[in-house]
């Protein structure tokens, strides 16, 4: 049997989350846990292409609904976010960051695009692009997992 892959994409994903989340905190006092930090960061960066909701943080994150709601009252709590009745469905509410949480959306992205870059430094783009597509079926992979744990 080859090396373990699992173990390095742990490996990577650590070290990615602590240099994308890490260093100066992009969110100031507050004392958010990481994976706060990074819900934050997610609402910051979808809600520039489009509507956000509490099920679209379940999905993305695998999480439960208490769990989302209490990462989402925290940040309303802590003034980074709101959420708005929609006037199709007063049941749902869209999620709407707030100016504090604006202002940290450009230094994110340029948090972000300097790890990309860092990421793929002497890295061929066909290599690139099947390393992407692997992980893409390793992600499928382990979602049909997921999903027969739960039936």
């Amino acid at each position: 049997m080859s090396e373990g892959a699992g173990k390095w994409i742990n490996l990577v994903s650590h070290q990615l989350k602590r240099q994308i989340f890490c260093g100066d905190s992009q969110t100031g006092q507050d004392n958010l846990t990481k994976m706060q930090e990074h819900i934050l960061h997610f609402i910051l960066l979808e809600t520039i292409q489009r509507d956000l909701y509490q099920r679209d943080l379940e999905k993305e994150f695998k999480v439960r609904r208490s769990t989302a709601t209490g990462i989402l009252q925290l940040l309303e709590k802590k003034g980074y976010l709101y959420r708005e009745p929609v006037k199709e469905d007063a049941r749902l509410k869209r999620i709407v960051p707030t100016e504090k949480a604006l202002q940290l959306r450009g230094r994110l992205l340029d948090n972000i695009q300097k790890r990309e870059e860092q990421l793929r430094q002497g890295i061929p783009e066909e290599d690139m692009d099947v390393f992407l597509r692997v992980l893409k079926q390793i992600s499928a992979n382990l979602s049909v997992g997921e999903k027969q744990k739960t039936i």
